[in-house]
């Protein structure tokens, strides 16, 4: 059963500790299974405007108004089955452009073809991080599980002790794009460690939990066929 999985990298910078957590994820990801497909995509560089309110989605068939680096973003994320956010931590939430990508796309999606009631049926995995120890790490986090129950989803964390929600982590106050990468090269910052961990164990976890989904919906799917639109994009994908 091949599952697709996605990571998602929310800063804009090159490099960033975010992209680091990432690899480690898809790493683990990766281990999961020889079915799994991976692929990257980094915000950095992109331009996502922010959502205009307009409804002209609703006119269009869920598609925005706007073209931008939006689509290509939306195109990959509908198409898989396990999204991993690793994200900085800007005024204790996510980027602004990660924030107007979700936006429209919880707009867009609720006048495509599949209607505002379908359940995207994806797995989804939250990593924080940010240069201070409490800067908003774990709200972030709760933002993306939200996300994620709002989209039909299932937020899947990694293992305790170092994951209970999502992964979170700190740059020990360092500013560089490459402190976690350094502090874990040199094993001078546990915490370091522990962010690294967490990662891996969500990439594990998310992957895992999809295939169990996937496996699920191919026994059930008379069932799921019956709820009409409601599981359509989980149907799309088997």
């Amino acid at each position: 059963m091949k599952v697709r999985v996605l990571g998602i990298c929310g800063s804009p910078r090159i490099p960033s500790n975010s992209e680091y957590l990432l690899e480690q994820a898809l790493e683990e990801a990766g281990k999961v299974s020889e079915e799994v497909e991976l692929k990257r995509y980094s915000l950095a560089g992109k331009k996502f405007a922010h959502c205009l309110g307009c409804f002209r989605c609703k006119e269009l068939n869920g598609e925005c108004v706007q073209k931008d680096s939006f689509q290509e973003l939306r195109d990959e994320w509908l198409k898989a089955d396990v999204i991993i956010y690793s994200v900085p931590v800007y005024h204790m939430t996510m980027p602004g452009q990660l924030k107007c990508f979700i936006d429209r796309l919880g707009n867009t999606l609720m006048f495509s073809y599949y209607g505002g009631l379908a359940k995207q049926a994806k797995v989804i995995g939250a990593i924080a991080q940010g240069i201070h120890i409490f800067s908003g790490q774990e709200h972030t986090i709760t933002d993306l599980v939200n996300h994620a129950l709002v989209m039909g989803s299932i937020p899947v964390a990694g293992d305790l002790w170092e994951a209970y929600i999502g992964a979170g982590g700190w740059t020990s106050n360092e500013r560089s794009g490459d402190a976690l990468k350094k502090q874990h090269e040199k094993g001078d910052f546990f915490d370091a460690e522990v962010a690294i961990k967490a990662s891996k164990s969500i990439g594990k976890r998310t992957v895992q939990f999809a295939l169990m989904l996937k496996q699920g919906a191919v026994v059930e799917r008379e069932m799921l066929e019956r709820e009409g639109i409601l599981f359509k994009p989980l149907l799309d994908r088997l």
